[in-house]
Parts: C-alpha cells; structure tokens; sequence
C-alpha cells in the first residue's frame, strides 16, 4: 500500500529569564545538584509562586513573532501525575486559556516551494527535575535544579507530511527564538527538546490514524532519525495487519532503536483543574506593544537584507539568515573579508563543517568572523591559495596564531604570482611533457582541451612547491599551448 505521513510536533523552549516562573531560584546550567531548588520550587507546605513577569514577555514576543494571537488573560492549571522528578506531584501549566493563540510559521522546502504550517498554541508552564541514571548503580539519582524553570510549549497543528519538513520547521522556530533573545537553543542542555507525534494513513484517506509520541528529541539529526525509524516500524505493522497503539515512545539516536515508554495518555487522564494558588493573568495593550517595540530583526527579514546588503542568492541568504549566532559570524566575516559571496562559501563550507565535525555550536568557535574576514582578504587578493588557506584556516583554528598574516609567513604559504618566474615553470614542465602537448593541441574539442589542462597542474603546483598562482598557472598554460 502507498501511505501518508502526517507528522506534528510538540516543541519545548526553555525560557532564558535568570530565575525559575514562580520561584526566585536561579535557572544558570551547571550548578551542583539540588543547589537551585527551593521550598517553592518543591511546594513545600505555605509556601505559595508568583509569576515572574519576564516569562510573559517572552511568551508574547514569541506569539508575536509567529503571527499569533495573544490571550489578554491566561489561567494556570495543575496537570497531576506521579513521576520521581515532580517534586509536587502535579505540573503548572495552561489547557483552557493559553497565553498564545492561533499562530503559523512559514518554512522552505528543497524544491524552492514555501510551506505553511500552523501552529495550534503555545502555553506557558514548568519543567520537571531531571533523572540520573549512569552514576547510580541499581538506583535512580535525581536534580530538582531544573523543576520550575520557564518554558514555553509551541504545538503544531499536523501539517507536515515528512522528515525534511519537520526539521525545516524545527530549524526555523530555533532561529526564531534564539534571535529574539528568549532562548540559548542549546540542545545539548535541553533548552529545546522535540516531541513527535506520528501516524499513517492510505494514500488519500481524509482519516487520521492513530498516532505516537516520540519524545525528548534534543537534535535535528535525531528527529530526523526518529522520523524515519517510526515511520517504517508503523508501516510494517500495518502491512502485516496490525494495528497502532497511541503510546508514547522513546528513541535512542546512537542506536537506532525505539521503545515504548508508557501508553498515552488522555487529557482527562491528568486530572485538570485551575491552580488554586494562582489568580488569571490580565495582559493588557500597553505590554504587548512594549513587547512588540522590542522585538529583533527576525529570520525572515535579515534573509531579505542579506539578499539586498550583500547580494547573496535565496539558499545561501536563507541559511546564513536562520541562525542568528551563524549570522552575526558571517556578517563579522563578510565586513571585514569585503567579499560577501567568499565569506559565505567559507562559513557554509569549512567553518561549518568544522563546528559540525566538533560538535560545536558557533558561540564555542576558537575562531572569530573577523579572523575568517582577514582569511578571505587574502584568498582574495590572491596572497595564497585554496589549499593554502584551508592551512591557515588549520592553524587558526587550533591556536597556533591569531594572526592570518604571521601565519602565511611562519608557514611561508605566500603565493607565487610573478609572472616571469610563472612562465619559467610552465616552460619546464611543457618541456617534459611533449606527449600530453602534442595530445592536447591535437584536440579540437574546446571541453576536451580544458579537461586537459588539469593534467599539467599537479606538475606546476609541484613545481611551484604549491604556492604558484593556479589562475595565472592556467592562463599562461593556455597562452602557451596556442588554445
């Protein structure tokens, strides 16, 4: 049978305010265990939260930036259930009246199509602890640190149909809130973390099937996994007869491996009722504009300004655009290279690749963009090669200097473009080589000559010790051998 794959999601963000929404404790990753959690945080008896008002701004300049309308009152529920790490029993949360509304988020596909995918809300509430596993043996350890820290939970509407699409959207709404300023979008520390709901239907069928919950995705590359792993275990059931069961499933990226983790759950199963402790919040007009006026370039505008600013094409002005920390790098870079489309080949290229292979977000670069700025002045200007540069790029990045130009003559890489000394070398090597220029001016296919070329090259460059100037190398090349 052919399917449809109807995919939603259910994102995490945790809000970057210094302190927990109902509590005074820090929010700062890292600290030892249980140092951040106070009789609030544990509900100790007497002891009552208080909102913390900058998690509201957040939420709103959120649902602004997604085109969402914002609930002028909110009211808080306790959702009920037992888990080692819910220190109260019950989570804080919004059901009925969320603060974010209705809202969309446009995405690119890779055929150059845009996408729509709606977002159905996004409401305030808690985290949980977190569960120690690795360091007890036989036991379960457990961190209350983050049990009341802010998030703001962002739920789709089920508007993507595969992989790619649901990672372009979860990379857009990481740029998003990363450039508002309310989020790190550091992954690795769960400050966003991806649910995915699944399911299948036949192949035009107006009904939906019955979905999963795969949960606590902290990667693109792991969604993506997720993706793909579930779908073909949903497939193989069906086409062997089987039957779906909604249930929340878990997903191990380094194994590439699922297992059911509890059956899901209904809304009615959690036992919903407002909080007691905590009156309905009014947001009026003046704190939505304030939170409007103080919104950021977003995504969407600075790929606009890249396209007209630095004459970028559409893919490589929305790449660079959608993540504000690899933006602000690449505009260092670009200023200070002069050559925007150069700056943004190195950053998309080796400077990426780089961070990728390490693991690094950009914020941990031993390399500034201004460093990449100096690099690109050189390739440029032609003072070294390509392969020249990648040694300097090298060099820089493991510290050995942090000057391009010390590096180009400590490791004398400066390019050879004289072209008196140039032409000496090609008439060495052309001299060696009779068989290949006899081959060569024999040939009256202009795209077979300059396939040619490529043959007298690696002699030239050995020649030149790989400093000589290829380009002069090629012209000279072709001056000689009459094409």
């Amino acid at each position: 049978m052919q399917w449809d794959i109807v995919i939603g999601l259910e994102i995490h963000v945790q809000l970057a305010t210094k302190t927990k929404i109902f509590s005074g404790s820090s929010t700062a990753y890292g600290a030892e265990p249980n140092t951040q959690a106070n009789a609030v945080d544990l509900a100790m008896p007497g002891t009552l939260p208080v909102p913390n008002e900058q998690a509201f701004r957040y939420a709103v300049m959120f649902g602004l930036a997604v085109n969402a309308e914002i609930e002028r009152r909110s009211v808080f529920e306790r959702k009920n259930y037992f888990y080692p790490d819910l220190p109260k029993g019950y989570q804080t949360t919004q059901l009925e009246r969320p603060i974010v509304g209705p809202g969309y988020v446009d995405i690119d596909l890779a055929n150059g199509e845009t996408k729509r995918v709606r977002i159905h809300h996004a409401h305030l509430e808690e985290d949980a602890g977190k569960s120690l596993h690795e360091d007890f043996h036989g036991m379960t350890g457990i961190d209350l640190n983050r049990a009341g820290t802010p998030l703001i939970e962002v739920v789709t509407e089920p508007d993507m149909t595969n992989a790619d699409e649901a990672v372009a959207f979860a990379k857009k709404l990481h740029g998003i809130v990363t450039s508002l300023g309310i989020c790190d979008g550091d992954m690795s520390q769960g400050s966003m973390r991806f649910d995915v709901n699944i399911s299948l239907k036949p192949k035009g069928s107006d009904t939906l099937g019955t979905r999963t919950e795969t949960k606590n995705l902290n990667s693109f590359r792991f969604m993506e996994q997720a993706i793909a792993h579930e779908v073909e275990r949903q497939m193989d059931i069906l086409e062997d007869g089987g039957a779906i069961v909604q249930e929340t499933r878990l997903y191990n990226g380094d194994r590439d491996e699922s297992r059911s983790m509890r059956t899901k759950e209904e809304a009615n199963d959690y036992r919903y009722f407002p909080c007691p402790d905590l009156l309905p919040v009014e947001i009026d007009d003046a704190f939505i504009d304030e939170a409007h006026n103080s919104l950021p370039e977003l995504p969407d505008a600075r790929k606009v300004r890249f396209k007209e600013q630095y004459g970028l094409n559409d893919y490589d002005a929305g790449l660079l655009a959608g993540d504000s920390q690899l933006a602000a790098f690449f505009e260092a870079a670009a200023d200070r290279g002069k050559d925007a489309k150069l700056a943004s080949n190195w950053v998309q290229g080796e400077f990426s690749a780089r961070l990728n292979a390490e693991e690094k977000p950009v914020a941990d670069s031993p390399i500034s963009g201004e460093q990449l700025g100096d690099l690109v002045v050189r390739i440029a200007d032609n003072t070294i090669s390509s392969a020249g540069a990648k040694k300097v790029f090298e060099a820089l990045w493991t510290g050995e200097n942090d000057s391009v130009d010390a590096i180009i003559d400590a490791k004398g890489l400066k390019q050879v473009s004289d072209t008196g000394e140039l032409e000496k070398m090609v008439d060495e090597v052309l001299a060696s080589m009779p068989d290949q220029v006899a081959q060569y001016q024999q040939e009256s296919d202009p795209k077979k000559q300059k396939k040619m070329l490529g043959g007298f090259m690696g002699p030239l460059m050995k020649a030149s010790k790989g400093q000589g100037n290829p380009k002069l190398f090629n012209e000279i090349l072709v001056k000689k051998l009459g094409g």
